[in-house]
């Protein structure tokens, strides 16, 4: 089966303006395209504008549509009234606001500077409130019948998770405010969801996380039922899906796409995978034996 084939029927988003933050690599790249090639006009931002640009003017040259490259940090909410108001601009509107921007470390929490764990606090939380606070009271001011606000979260932002305590924190954040904002502001015709990724590897955030040879030795595939890890084209297609006309009545939703990660993790005796098929017939036996003794 070739997962990276594309799901949505050519011109599903045509008329459309997306906004993605950290829409220059990796997945947010992925999306990006494929929004491209759908149809939809792009804003794509992040602080690095040289890498934005370089983005923009391949993705252009690929699909046709048009990319906008616009650096912002969206740390501060000044920055993002700046980009919106470029973003109207350049396309007139905006219909789609797509929080991808994220930071993470990998580390024992107490080993954690007070800076560092805001650095992902102030990036994943606060920055997705920055830019939805920013976007959302746009589309309410100018009373736009229809908006998307799509949230790119985590499985661990249901459970929390070791060693990742800031992007748990902060993650979990971000799948509460797209619950209630999903409710809130349904009145206006805006529509809040989430999607919750499992392990698509990217080169860069996966080298940051799992430098050296960490990335060989921790082997995400092993922790999947299905044996696997996703393909960028998955998660685009998803993420098509739920800024599309198409998914009209989903709404205050999180998607999970991890071939059943989390939910390995979460069983109390998921770990039983590990016993052979002999010793299950040796407890059987004994189990039968107890019951007819």
């Amino acid at each position: 089966m070739d997962f990276s084939q594309k799901m949505l029927r050519d011109n599903a988003l045509s008329g459309k303006v997306i906004v993605i933050t950290g829409g220059g690599s990796g997945l947010g790249k992925a999306m990006t395209r494929y929004f491209m090639e759908l149809g939809a006009n792009v804003a794509i931002t992040s602080r690095n504008l040289e890498k934005l640009q370089t983005t923009a003017a391949e993705l252009e040259q690929s699909t046709g549509a048009k990319c906008l490259p616009l650096a912002c940090d969206v740390r501060h909410y000044d920055q993002v009234e700046n980009m919106l108001a470029e973003v109207l601009k350049a396309y007139g509107k905006v219909d789609v606001l797509l929080n991808n921007a994220a930071g993470n470390f990998i580390s024992p929490t107490e080993r954690l500077s007070a800076n560092a764990f805001d650095t992902v606090i102030d990036i994943v939380l606060k920055g997705t409130k920055n830019c939805t606070l920013a976007f959302g009271k746009h589309w309410i001011d100018t009373q736009q019948t229809s908006a998307t606000v799509l949230n790119i979260v985590t499985t661990y932002a249901f459970t929390g998770s070791a060693y990742v305590v800031p992007s748990a924190t902060a993650k979990a954040g971000v799948l509460a405010m797209t619950r209630s904002l999903a409710v809130e502001w349904a009145k206006y015709g805006i529509r809040t969801n989430a999607i919750a990724p499992g392990p698509f590897p990217t080169k860069g955030a996966w080298d940051r996380l799992l430098p050296g040879d960490l990335a060989d030795k921790f082997d995400m595939a092993k922790k999947v039922p299905l044996k696997r890890v996703g393909d960028h084209q998955e998660l685009a297609n998803l993420a098509a899906y739920l800024v599309s006309d198409f998914s009209a009545y989903i709404n205050g939703e999180v998607v999970v796409i991890d071939g059943g990660e989390w939910l390995k993790g979460a069983g109390q005796f998921n770990l039983l995978e590990q016993i052979p098929e002999e010793m299950w017939d040796m407890l059987e036996m004994m189990i039968k034996a107890k019951k007819n003794g």
